[in-house]
């Protein structure tokens, strides 16, 4: 055996091998066997307790050093868009170190909390430990916890305020963050769940009284990690930013390009309006102008505004608040498109016959100056002969809009886009943030007709870049599964509605079902199943086409304040006309499909925490009415109980098998209903029921309704949540039950 190493020289090997730590390789480096590693054993205790090194399963790393492969976790992005991120084991008393990550072309998107497994070496920048490069990502990153503080003796608990969670965690005293008995907090899971007890938590944001006002939206906020602070340097960015001037633009200041939102609107992104065709081949055509905020002027590629916007995806858009994703110095002021001020655009000139089919289309990067800023209110009363001072002055305007809108009908129903029927709820709130009232908008044709010249212009922004070669991301929706479509199918048929087998299902086939349950009581969950047999719309580089519009490809270009996408859409059309240096360039090109998957994840995030959202206020509004009964509709199955929809509101309750009578309830998966095996009563989605509220949550949104009426029938009480007795057990497997249907003609 060579001589026992000293301390120094164990130090040492370890520092300049750190892929060779464990007992066994610095034994064999030593060349030390037998009895001696028992002394080996003793100098590595001595090491670690002295703090040189700190032990890790079967390794030894040097304290404050990490090994050159290792499991990180990312961190938000810094104000200059650069990529960050911390080891996700840390066990010395020096500070973490500081890690940058280097991204390289064709590396998946990253958010905040991802767990990556890199490759690490030091930095050769003096005030950065180590660069970081990407090996793979790992499933599953540390759990972001929102919920209330509950004081303990030794520290405390967690409860979430997600309805879907019934796990707690423990807190430590020393991971509280001097957090009080029941405020909000957030918080990230530190360790697995014990054998004997709850996961432990450690504390990173306290956010305070949970029934503040205006706290229900911040718990989404929060709760879903959508960023609502911009760094200073990116409010910097938009507060110097200035007019433009004509130069080189095409003048479109005397169009009567008008915008029509909602009452409310801050910003407005898109103007239209439509002029007769005075071309005698063309006799009843007509021009219709789209004219859309040109962001791409002042949100340039590779900016701290670029930077950010890519980094939220979109706005998110709350009952108290948006979350915007540009500054309001670009979102509410230059990138607006308000009344009486020039405004940058881009815009189409989209010329339609008679019948509303396009004829042809052309771009332009122009200068317009909005006549007015309208209402849908306004638009509509306005289209039928009831004008007020703003639309006195567009009268004609107004009306030739309307007929061109006439005419795109005609093609719209020829087409036959998916014609859903599912009105919006609107929560109005007071000054304090309390529920004022719950109800569905009114939908006008105004509504309508922007919806559809907006379609149209994204189908020629996606046409004009394709005939031009160019790169773009598409809005891609891909056709129902054929799972889908059979539980369609099953509840179609029980509502006494049939749905064609054995051929591709195409919008006309599933409209066809929609029309036959127009004006019944079956309307509501025919339209809800059906936009639940679709699956999720997203962004891609690729041309799948876009199921639900029945088209061959689409493209967003209409909200470029709002979504990043239609800014990438706008960016490709300035390169693919040559108007200026703030195109896409190349390496945004080699990232589109990165960044199409990033900002459909963004959006599914916002869509989450919007609807959360709601859910909370909903719950705080009919806390009040715990006890009253309610009209409803079986809206969903499960196997541990099913949900309504209260009709007055359009919030979702659950009931739970406890709370539906007194016999056992068998769940048959094939058709999605509930059997009780005593009275046979089939449960099917789609029924009309009459509900108590039983409990409603404001803090996690959950409400808890039991079922006194089915199908106008009277159900039995509840036992209350009482476990039924063993006797009464379901019939034995392997019975055979005829399968029911209920049917309703």
């Amino acid at each position: 055996m060579k001589k026992m190493p000293s301390k120094e020289d164990i130090l040492q090997w370890i520092q300049d091998h750190p892929d060779k730590t464990s007992k066994r390789d610095i034994g064999k480096a030593f060349g030390i066997k037998g009895a001696a590693r028992i002394d080996l054993k003793r100098i590595l205790k001595e090491l670690t307790a002295e703090g040189h090194l700190t032990k890790t399963r079967k390794t030894y790393d040097a304290a404050g050093a990490l090994p050159p492969v290792s499991v990180l976790r990312m961190l938000s992005p810094d104000k200059d868009g650069d990529l960050w991120a911390a080891p996700m084991e840390w066990n010395s008393d020096d500070p973490e170190p500081k890690i940058y990550f280097v991204a390289k072309k064709g590396d998946p998107a990253l958010k905040e909390g991802d767990r990556v497994l890199c490759r690490l070496t030091p930095s050769p920048d003096p005030d950065i430990d180590y660069d970081a490069r990407l090996i793979r990502r790992l499933a599953g990153g540390p759990q972001k916890i929102i919920g209330l503080y509950r004081l303990g003796s030794e520290g405390g608990r967690i409860v979430p305020v997600d309805k879907k969670s019934t796990s707690e965690w423990t807190v430590s005293k020393e991971n509280s963050a001097n957090a009080k008995d029941g405020e909000l907090v957030e918080a990230e899971q530190t360790g697995p769940k014990s054998r004997m007890g709850l996961p432990s938590a450690r504390i990173t944001d306290v956010l305070g009284d949970p029934m503040a006002p205006k706290a229900v939206s911040l718990i989404a906020i929060h709760q879903h990690g959508i960023p609502d602070d911009f760094p200073d340097a990116v409010i910097a960015e938009a507060e110097a930013a200035e007019p433009v001037e004509l130069r080189q633009r095409k003048d479109l200041r005397d169009l009567p390009l008008f915008t029509i939102d909602p009452s409310d609107a801050r910003d407005h992104d898109d103007a239209i309006c439509a002029l007769p065709d005075d071309d005698p081949k063309n006799a009843g055509g007509h021009i219709v102008w789209v004219a859309i905020a040109d962001v791409a002027h002042y949100v340039q590629g590779g900016s701290q505004l670029d930077k950010e916007a890519r980094k939220r995806g979109n706005s998110s858009y709350f009952p108290d608040r948006v979350v915007p994703m540009l500054p309001d110095a670009l979102s509410g002021d230059l990138c607006s498109l308000h009344e009486g001020v020039d405004r940058a655009c881009m815009a189409v000139r989209i010329v339609l016959d008679s019948k509303g089919q396009k004829l042809g289309h052309e771009f332009f990067r122009g200068l317009m100056r909005s006549p007015a800023s309208l209402s849908y209110e306004q638009a509509q009363a306005a289209s039928q002969g009831d004008y007020d001072e703003a639309t006195k002055l567009l009268a004609k305007a107004i009306d030739d809009l309307f007929a061109a809108y006439a005419s795109a009908t005609k093609a719209r129903n020829l087409r036959q886009p998916l014609n859903l029927d599912l009105p919006e709820r609107q929560i109005v709130l007071s000054d304090e943030g309390k529920v004022m009232s719950v109800a569905f908008k009114e939908r006008f044709d105004a509504h309508k007709l922007v919806e559809e010249f907006m379609v149209t212009a994204n189908v020629c922004a996606a046409e004009t870049l394709e005939a031009k070669k160019q790169p773009l991301i598409y809005r891609v929706h891909e056709e129902p599964t054929p799972e889908k479509l059979e539980t369609l199918r099953e509840v179609a048929d029980s509502a006494g509605l049939q749905l064609a087998k054995g051929q591709g299902v195409k919008t006309q086939h599933l409209n066809k079902l929609l029309d036959g349950a127009a004006g019944s009581e079956d309307a509501e969950v025919i339209n809800m199943t059906v936009l639940r047999s679709m699956k999720q719309a997203y962004y891609a580089p690729d041309n799948l086409g876009h199921f639900g519009l029945n088209l061959r490809r689409y493209a967003h270009f209409t909200s470029p304040i709002r979504r990043y996408a239609d800014l990438i859409v706008h960016r490709a059309l300035i390169t693919a006309h040559g108007w200026g240096d703030d195109g896409l360039t190349a390496d945004d090109v080699e990232e589109l499909a990165q960044t199409g998957e990033w900002i459909s994840e963004t959006e599914r995030r916002s869509m989450l925490a919007e609807r959360d959202t709601t859910d909370r206020y909903l719950a705080a509004f009919l806390s009040e009415r715990v006890g009253n009964e309610f009209e409803g509709r079986v809206s969903g199955i499960a196997k541990f109980g099913l949900f309504v929809k209260l009709l007055e509101t359009g919030a979702d309750g659950i009931i739970p098998l406890a709370h539906l009578g007194r016999e056992y309830w068998r769940y048959n998966e094939r058709d999605g209903t509930l059997k009780g095996d005593e009275s046979n009563r089939i449960i099917a989605v789609g029924m009309p029921c009459k509900v108590s509220l039983v409990d409603a949550t404001a803090v996690t949104g959950g409400l808890t309704l039991e079922m006194l009426e089915l199908d106008g029938k009277p159900m039995p009480k509840g036992t209350g949540g009482k476990k039924f007795s063993r006797s009464r057990k379901p019939a034995a497997k392997g019975k055979s039950r005829k399968r029911v249907l209920k049917r309703r003609r």
